[in-house]
Parts: structure tokens; C-alpha cells; sequence
């Protein structure tokens, strides 16, 4: 049982890892984004033909961010990065009114891909420096956040040129994974008090044996059916 508290503690105060695909459409600011996370400074970009990863460490845990180009022919590759990500964080151009529509559309298609059935969706309403962008509540309307009944969601109103909103996202996802691992622990360690307990139960007697048939003459109760 020792041993079983023992992992549990240590599953819950060891570094912590968590995959993260971060994608949208292009021009979204999906790598200004990642390399202010990953450097703390704004960068020189190009449209992302492929992808950029970068390990992004932030209390605790390390964050493995995917960003992967968002142009129209890109985007049937994005399936390609699903496998076991945790977290997705979407980022939408909140000064690009006429592409709203096409967001939504891509995201709703992300969403109902199988393989991020158990992943948490963080929404990056991004570029709110400029004066026409829409706010996260009009965001939130226009994507359809509201109808993700069976989906962890959050949406974050940002700015990648000055860092706004981008560590309270993370604070979001790192409490995402925080309980995950948490219930996630607490079922195993549930699990395998069950298999103790149930290891350490007398044996069952055989309705068959002459020793059960002594017991069961003396015990009128007994629901054995042995008579």
C-alpha cells in the first residue's frame, strides 16, 4: 500500500508534460505566438509551410507546442498531428471578420475527429491591439463555443506582439492537465486498494464440501442454497 501512495505523490509533484497543437487559420499569428512563449521576445516570421515545435516550460511543465501552417492546402495535413495531443489551442484573427466563418468550419471539423475526442480546446482570440478586433464574447458566438457541451473549452483574448492573455492560457491548460492527472491517479490508486481488499477476502466456501454443509446447519441465514 505504501508503494501505492508513493506514485500517487509522485505523479502529482513530478514535472509534468503536456503535446499541444496550436493551429488556425494562416495569418492568425499562431508562430509570433509560440516563439514569444518559447523566447520572451517578438520574432521575424514567415508563413509557416510545414510546422514549427518548440518545448515551452511554464510551471512545472513542459509544453510540447506543434504549430503547423494554416493556409487552405495545409490544412487536410493538420489529421497528420492529432495523435495524442492533449490540448489544442486554435488562434483566430479577431480583425478578420470575413474569415470567421471559415474558423468555425475548420475548428468544427477538428473537433469532431476522433483522435481529439479527450483533448482540451483553448481558443486564442488573438490580435486585440487592433481598434476593429472582435472581443472573446463575440468570438466565443461567431465559433459556436457555446454548443461544445462534451469539450473542456476556454477561450483567451490576446495579443502576441506584447504577451497579453498568452500565460493566462497556459495557466488554463496547466490546470487542465493538473486534474486530469489528478483523477487520473485517484481511479488507479482506488483501483488497486479494490484489488487489495478483495485479494485479502477469505476464501469463498464450496457449497459442495462437507465442512460448508456443517456451517450451513448451523446457520439457518445462509443464502448458499445449500440444503
Amino acid at each position: 500500500m505504501g508503494n501505492i501512495f508513493g506514485n500517487l505523490l509522485k505523479s502529482l509533484i513530478g514535472k509534468k508534460e503536456m503535446r499541444i497543437l496550436m493551429v488556425g487559420l494562416d495569418a492568425a499569428g499562431k508562430t509570433t505566438i509560440l516563439y514569444k512563449l518559447k523566447l520572451g521576445e517578438i520574432v521575424t516570421t514567415i508563413p509557416t509551410i510545414g510546422f514549427n515545435v518548440e518545448t515551452v516550460e511554464y510551471k512545472n511543465i513542459s509544453f510540447t507546442v506543434w504549430d503547423v501552417g494554416g493556409q487552405d492546402k495545409i490544412r487536410p495535413l493538420w489529421r497528420h498531428y492529432f495523435q495524442n495531443t492533449q490540448g489544442l489551442i486554435f488562434v483566430v484573427d479577431s480583425n478578420d471578420r470575413e474569415r470567421v466563418n471559415e474558423a468555425r468550419e475548420e475548428l468544427m471539423r477538428m473537433l469532431a475527429e476522433d483522435e481529439l475526442r479527450d483533448a482540451v480546446l483553448l481558443v486564442f482570440a488573438n490580435k486585440q491591439d487592433l481598434p476593429n478586433a472582435m472581443n472573446a464574447a463575440e468570438i466565443t458566438d461567431k465559433l459556436g463555443l457555446h454548443s461544445l457541451r462534451h469539450r473542456n473549452w476556454y477561450i483567451q483574448a490576446t495579443c502576441a506582439t506584447s504577451g497579453d492573455g498568452l500565460y493566462e492560457g497556459l495557466d488554463w491548460l496547466a490546470n487542465q492537465l493538473k486534474n486530469k492527472n489528478e483523477e487520473r491517479s485517484t481511479k488507479r490508486l482506488l483501483t488497486r486498494k479494490n484489488c487489495v481488499e478483495f485479494s485479502t477476502l477469505p476464501p469463498t466456501p464450496d457449497p459442495d464440501s462437507k465442512s460448508h454443509s456443517q456451517r450451513c446447519e448451523k446457520a439457518p441465514g445462509c443464502c448458499c442454497g445449500y440444503r
